[in-house]
């Protein structure tokens, strides 16, 4: 197999990873930013050194994106699934921008899994797909959102209670400082769940190729996916995070603080369990709760209702994209 064709697929899933960086910072820095516990300046440099740490701190995602999507991992020299992952990985990178444009905080993972499986269906039938893997990562997907909304909500209460004879004023100092100890844990997490998902792709690309014998992840691999998610975070992402610093719910200090602990707390579970999870859900769904616990009608419920329609929306349309950028590779090159 050419080398060009490898370098080709680590070059774009790089790029996905930094483009998911970017794309995914509201995620990390939009509570805190929006309740001034961060400045945006600080609040992306946080982000950025502490996703590249957690990058670094575990394969166990990578390894469940690489082995529990496609049947066939373990061929070797195969052209036709290599193609198939670039096409993939184009559909997952078009969707990202695409959303990152309108401002609508949609899912990078649900971006890649819809990618690779139109791709990899087109182009090797979908017996090549395994559907046990794929059902266990969709509801891990959907159930870490739903888990966030309650757990959000049981947090907030628990909060209410806390602060309920404190001063408004000594709340929203303490909290604004206990903030940022919350974003760093949610940068820490972040990273430790998304850039694993390219780390995944390259290695599934790399035992295609015949390159390496095993979905162990070479540390090369860790370091390059680390930098590039650090690097996306840096860069920032500003129209998304106008959409979840505020559009959602107004987040005070005290109910910031509590949606950045539960995300993270949801996503450092979801890792430790090998589970590739959508931040933005589990962040969006954080939000959602945090805000139904002070009242209901306090969530704008017509912006949840346009980003649960982007999240319904992301694996199909991204599945098609893949599906047809195979169709043009395969056309144009073969």
């Amino acid at each position: 197999m050419p080398d060009i064709i490898i370098i080709v697929i680590i070059v774009m899933a790089l790029a996905f990873d930094y483009i998911n960086g970017f794309h995914d910072i509201a995620n990390v820095i939009s509570t805190s930013v929006s309740t001034r516990a961060l400045t945006p300046r600080a609040a992306v440099w946080l982000a950025s050194i502490l996703n590249f740490l957690g990058a670094m701190c575990s394969t166990g995602v990578a390894k469940t994106i690489g082995g529990d999507i496609v049947v066939s991992s373990q061929m070797s020299n195969d052209n036709v699934l290599i193609s198939a992952l670039i096409a993939a990985l184009f559909g997952a990178i078009f969707w990202n921008l695409i959303t990152w444009w309108l401002g609508i905080p949609s899912s990078s993972s649900h971006a890649l899994i819809g990618g690779i499986i139109g791709a990899v269906s087109v182009a090797k039938g979908y017996h090549a797909l395994k559907m046990e893997g794929i059902i266990s990562i969709i509801t891990a997907l959907i159930l870490s959102a739903l888990i966030a909304i309650i757990t959000g909500f049981i947090i907030m209460i628990i909060m209410y209670w806390v602060v309920a004879k404190l001063a408004p004023t000594k709340i929203n100092a303490k909290f604004r400082r206990m903030q940022i100890l919350t974003a760093a844990m949610m940068s820490f997490a972040h990273g430790s769940n998304d850039a694993q998902k390219s780390m995944g792709v390259i290695t599934l690309a790399l035992v295609t190729a015949g390159c390496i014998p095993t979905m162990d992840v070479p540390t090369w691999v860790k370091l390059a996916a680390a930098t590039a998610m650090g690097l996306g975070t840096s860069a920032g992402g500003w129209r998304i995070i106008r959409t979840m610093g505020g559009k959602i719910f107004k987040l005070e200090p005290v109910s910031g603080f509590a949606a950045d602990l539960n995300s993270a707390i949801v996503i450092f579970c979801a890792t430790l369990l090998h589970l590739p999870v959508s931040t933005t859900h589990v962040v969006s769904g954080s939000i959602m709760g945090v805000g139904s616990a002070k009242r209901i009608n306090a969530v704008h419920w017509n912006v949840a209702q346009q980003m649960i329609t982007a999240w319904i929306l992301t694996i199909p349309c991204s599945a098609v994209v893949s599906a047809i950028a195979y169709k043009t590779i395969r056309l144009v090159f073969c």
